[in-house]
């Protein structure tokens, strides 16, 4: 093995002291000079480990409130040192400098501090200086030096102590190097982000949760989730979460959080093909089921109740590949669980961002989460006929459904049912026409019906359209030069509609 180095000294500072005693033990069992600071120098020394002051190295005490006790040439001469390099290690005598061999820092909390909204003065001394400092130092040096940047590595470095005997590989010291620059970087972008407030003037991101999926949109494609999955959800049962799973419960998530009432939601490929609203949740989700039965096989459920036994046993009856819920009775998880590859997962209550990005092209775009969610008193009535209160009610119903569809999209609903919904078309035409084909498949009748559409109409032919399948009552953003031609027509023909202002683009 290749760049052996022998671990002879090693400098720990940390601000959180926890899985670090194993560690410490393992170094001094190993014979290793230990240096430290503060806080981490007083637990060691309580170890009955050996230490040294990093003080007494650099013979100046830690000042200005402990702000600076590890930024002096001592330390960071033994860190940055080229081992073979004749010069360098000249001066390591002349100025009685120790080489530094490994090199163990735990950063300052500095996002957990800001997500307690804590004060601006508490936040800023969260702001490492000499820990950001020394891993980078040390992560430059790896050619010689081991750094070991956070707390999810004492692990691999208790099993690197144990299985080498306090050796390490080039290609270790590199491995960690790779991890610490990572740190360092997603420590930087919090910072960054934090001062630069919602909408910076450079695009920063960084996840350090990372997990490599089974394949990305399709098997020939490369996937890899970067995110906190576990704070979100808690996975009761069922296989590994695909690409495909993750695009559909987002977009399972955004749809649910539009109702309050009892309401079960189907979805595939991002869109709803089912979704009632009911007293009691085993009718939400029979009406949800039959407003696109054949599309539900194998699709993502949700809902925001729990999910009680006779809910369960209905929703066994088909095929589907994910459900999310607040809770489960234990009844109704006995049944679910019957299918081995069944996803089975709890939402839990966890705040998600209100900016969204995505790549395009050689770029990211960015821009605000469409949290906009109309209410009754906010319809603008632009026809004779008004809309009743039950209309009004299945018309927000709708309107919901359209803001979480793919443009171009319209929706018909009735009795806070989906009857159908036309999604993704190139023109809006082509969106009723399917959504009114699909509704005529499964059985409803659209007398009675409302429907929705997620932009203007340009011309009167859409309502034209619903108009001669019984559809009497039209919400729609307005906005078009020719609103008035749809207006019209729909006072000539004893039609309600009622605008917006407000345009729910999905793409």
């Amino acid at each position: 093995m290749s760049g052996l180095k022998k671990i002879k000294s090693a400098l720990i500072s940390v601000y959180h002291k926890d899985k670090l005693d194993l560690i410490v033990q393992k170094l001094n069992e190993l014979g290793v000079t230990i240096y430290s600071t503060g806080g981490t120098q007083k637990f060691i020394s309580e170890l009955n480990v050996p230490v040294s002051a990093v003080e007494d190295l650099t013979t100046y005490p830690s000042i200005l409130g402990g702000r600076v006790k590890t930024l002096h040439p001592k330390v960071f001469g033994g860190i940055l040192a080229r081992r073979e390099n004749e010069g360098d290690k000249e001066q390591l005598k002349q100025y009685e400098i120790p080489e530094i061999d490994l090199v163990i820092v735990d950063l300052y909390p500095f996002e957990e501090t800001v997500a307690t909204g804590a004060s601006e003065a508490d936040i800023i001394e969260k702001i490492d200086i000499g820990g950001i400092a020394l891993i980078r130092g040390a992560a430059k040096n790896f050619n010689d030096v081991l750094i070991v940047s956070h707390r999810g590595q004492y692990e691999a470095l208790q099993a690197l102590l144990d299985e080498k005997g306090g050796e390490t590989s080039l290609d270790d010291r590199k491995a960690f190097a790779g991890e610490a620059f990572a740190t360092s970087s997603h420590y930087d972008t919090a910072i960054y982000n934090y001062f630069a407030g919602e909408w910076p003037e450079s695009f920063r991101a960084s996840q350090n949760e990372s997990k490599s999926l089974r394949y990305g949109e399709n098997p020939h494609q490369k996937g890899v989730f970067f995110g906190k999955f576990d704070e979100m959800f808690e996975q009761l049962h069922g296989k590994e979460i695909s690409y495909n799973n993750l695009l559909d419960i987002d977009a399972a998530v955004s749809l649910i959080d539009e109702y309050d009432d009892t309401t079960f939601a189907i979805l595939k490929h991002n869109n709803a093909c089912g979704c009632a609203s009911r007293e009691n949740l085993v009718e939400a989700w029979k009406d949800a089921l039959a407003g696109d039965p054949v599309s539900a096989f194998g699709g993502i459920l949700i809902t925001n109740r729990e999910v009680d036994a006779a809910t369960a046993a209905e929703a066994n009856k088909i095929f589907f590949e994910v459900i999310i819920a607040p809770s489960y009775s234990a009844e109704a998880l006995e049944v679910l669980e019957s299918k081995k590859n069944r996803i089975i997962l709890i939402r839990k209550d966890a705040k998600t961002s209100d900016v969204q990005f995505r790549s395009v092209l050689n770029g990211v775009i960015v821009q605000e989460k469409d949290r906009k969610q109309e209410v009754a008193e906010e319809l603008k009535p632009v026809t004779k006929k008004v809309p009743t209160a039950e209309q009004v009610e299945d018309l927000l119903f709708a309107n919901r459904l359209v803001k979480q569809s793919k443009s171009n999209t319209i929706v018909l609903a009735k009795g806070k049912q989906l009857l159908a919904s036309g999604v993704g078309e190139t023109s809006r035409v082509d969106a009723l026409k399917h959504a009114i084909e699909k509704a005529k498949s499964f059985g409803f009748d659209l007398k009675g019906a409302v429907m929705s559409s997620d932009a203007f109409f340009p011309f009167a032919d859409s309502v034209e359209i619903a108009h001669n399948e019984g559809i009497d009552c039209v919400i729609q953003p307005g906005g078009s030069i020719r609103d008035k031609d749809s207006i019209e027509f729909c006072d000539a023909h004893d039609m309600a509609m009622v605008v917006t202002g407000i345009r729910h683009f999905k793409h």
